[in-house]
């Protein structure tokens, strides 16, 4: 996986511009803030967030694959000022779960999401190197 800075660029922070990779896809559709019995534990953004962000984990797993893997996330919330100031506790449970990698990605508010209790829906592509 080879990360895409154009010479004279800002390195950005806490993603990456783009993102060049080959091998076994995997594409994980927009998990939520519930727990793996369909049941939200809380209503807090970051803890939905935290919580989405297991749930990625746990779906990469079943491809063999893992946070490094990640090559592009899409974030939908419901509110952009909730996220801002989620951004702290947001950045720690990123860094506890994701680790110091960062894919390419984007954010999106949206009006609304379909579980009317979610606050946060991630998205996820992942490239698993092909075997030499």
């Amino acid at each position: 996986m080879d990360v895409l800075q154009p010479p004279g660029w800002p390195r950005p922070r806490g993603y990456s511009n783009g993102v060049a990779a080959s091998g076994r896809q995997v594409f994980v559709s927009g998990m939520i803030g519930w727990n793996a019995d369909g049941r939200f534990e809380s209503d807090d953004f970051a803890m939905q967030a935290r919580q989405a962000l297991l749930n990625v984990v746990e779906v990469l797993r079943e491809a063999g694959a893992g946070p490094e893997h990640i090559v592009r996330m899409t974030w939908y919330v419901v509110d952009k000022c909730e996220y801002l100031a989620a951004s702290a506790d947001l950045g720690a449970a990123y860094r506890e779960i994701i680790g110091k990698h960062y894919p390419a990605m984007t954010a999106v508010e949206v009006r609304a999401l379909i579980e009317d209790r979610a606050r946060v829906e991630i998205e996820v592509t992942a490239v698993v190197a092909d075997s030499v």
